[in-house]
């Protein structure tokens, strides 16, 4: 691993580093905020996805959460979005391709080379974040759109590993919206039923309640995209009908 910055912030440190991934075949950055030290308890990590067009520093550099992550003793990581490099696959499109890797495992040429997202947070990440600093192996995952749509889905694909999950306007059913079709598309190929693997609607359908964990979708009520692209209400009547709560709130004006 090579350390790109650091920074001093709430008594704590936000870093930011690069290092080869073998699951992606290129070099990733990610960013991570220590919490200055409480006692000898490794603190939990907070893993947080950003959405289309982001990288691992706008979250970084624009939410303002570490002040909170250093009261609480939470440590803040912050993976880039996709893989990246000139000999990455990407598209024109600001949706597609670099900066748009959706976090799934892509099964289609030119993508499937690189584009294992989901398999990156899933293992090596989470793997990588452990050996070299001091954490503890609980965890929760959180995000923003297409970081929503990913910190649900691997929630729902993963039972027990996050204590919970919070997504903020998170696209929720990509097999039936235009971000998602165009996505899973490409990445997944035109066998629709593989696309539903990667649905947050379909999983939560095909969920164990009992595998519940706490779930908070956080949407704008002014949000442009909320009717053709986010959704939120399809998720809730997918949690209503598997008596899943979910604690959906809405942010007037936004």
């Amino acid at each position: 691993m090579e350390m790109l910055e650091e920074h001093r912030c709430f008594e704590g440190w936000q870093q930011r580093w690069r290092h080869d991934s073998s699951t992606l075949n290129c070099p990733m950055t990610f960013s991570i905020f220590l919490p200055p030290p409480r006692d000898h308890t490794p603190p939990p990590v907070l893993y947080w996805l950003s959405g289309l067009t982001c990288n691992d520093e706008n979250f970084t550099t624009k939410a303002g959460a570490q002040r909170v992550a250093a009261e609480l003793g939470i440590v803040l990581v912050m993976p880039d979005t996709s893989p990246r490099g000139e000999k990455v696959a990407n598209d024109d499109g600001y949706d597609l391709g670099q900066g748009a890797g959706f976090y799934l495992n892509a099964t289609q040429p030119p993508w499937a080379t690189h584009y294992r997202m989901y398999d990156y947070l899933r293992d090596e990440l989470p793997a990588l974040v452990q050996s070299q600093f001091n954490v503890s192996d609980r965890c929760a995952i959180s995000g923003h759109s297409m970081g929503g749509h990913g910190a649900l889905i691997m929630a729902l694909k993963n039972p027990g590993k996050y204590t919970s999950v919070s997504a903020f306007a998170p696209i929720v059913n990509p097999c039936s919206v235009p971000w998602g079709i165009k996505a899973f598309s490409s990445y997944l190929g035109e066998d629709k039923n593989a696309w539903l693997e990667w649905d947050s609607c379909a999983l939560m359908y095909a969920s164990n309640a009992q595998d519940a964990i706490p779930t908070l979708i956080d949407q704008g009520d002014n949000d442009q995209f909320l009717a053709d692209q986010l959704q939120p209400a399809v998720l809730a009547e997918a949690a209503r009908q598997k008596s899943v709560a979910d604690d959906a709130a809405y942010s007037a004006g936004i």
